[in-house]
């Protein structure tokens, strides 16, 4: 059964959102006296989410009195302008063109809250080209359950078997089988040094953005 629909993760796959986090968080390790901490190490958290970001950068505990505070503070920043440094990764303009351009249907499944989600897509000119944008406050359970992918496959009218799901994250690929969706892992993403995506069950694999373009468009053909 061919491919009608194309859908991605969206930091760590599509989105470069990791750009945006370092530089809110370096800023709020300066105010605190502390120097500056690897970029490496802020993208190797994205996955985890704000909790896990605040706590590295600024070295304290979930637990800490001030915690709270802090994380509120992250997310007050990063909502007053998510896009400011964020950029889709190489070659997925490119990507995106051509989906369009096959009459693929292509848009966003991701465990980013939607008030997050929307604005930055939108801030890229990207929310009216997607064909839908699915957030967790859309479904019972995010990912890795499958709710999200069959609720896009439900909003697009198409089976399961006819979408292909990109993702960054463990979380992607599981969801993605739970709900009869091929998979696409990459190796570009917000990975732990440990982590192999390449071990995770996707269907298929490519490791860097710029191979991704030619890899889905193979399998369109």
């Amino acid at each position: 059964m061919a491919f009608k629909a194309v859908f991605f993760d969206l930091d760590g796959t599509l989105l470069d959102s990791a750009r945006d986090f370092i530089a809110i968080l370096q800023a709020m390790r300066s105010e605190a006296g502390l120097p500056p901490l690897a970029d490496t190490l802020i993208r190797q958290s994205v996955s985890a989410g704000a909790a896990a970001m605040v706590s590295l950068a600024l070295d304290m505990s979930t637990d800490d009195s001030r915690f709270e505070a802090y994380k509120q503070d992250f997310l007050q920043r990063y909502q007053a302008n998510p896009c400011l440094h964020s950029r889709l990764f190489d070659g997925l303009p490119q990507l995106l063109t051509q989906l369009e351009a096959r009459a693929i249907a292509w848009g966003v499944a991701t465990n980013k809250p939607e008030h997050f989600a929307r604005p930055a897509l939108a801030q890229l000119q990207l929310l009216q080209r997607a064909a839908t944008l699915v957030c967790p406050e859309q479904v019972k359970q995010p990912k890795p359950a499958p709710d999200m992918l069959v609720l896009a496959c439900q909003q697009l009218n198409i089976n399961p078997a006819q979408m292909l799901y990109v993702g960054d994250d463990r979380r992607d690929i599981d969801a993605a089988r739970a709900a009869g969706v091929a998979s696409m892992a990459v190796g570009y993403g917000y990975h732990h040094g440990n982590d192999d995506p390449r071990l995770w069950g996707a269907d298929y694999f490519v490791a860097t953005s710029t191979e991704l373009a030619a890899a889905v468009l193979a399998l369109l053909d």
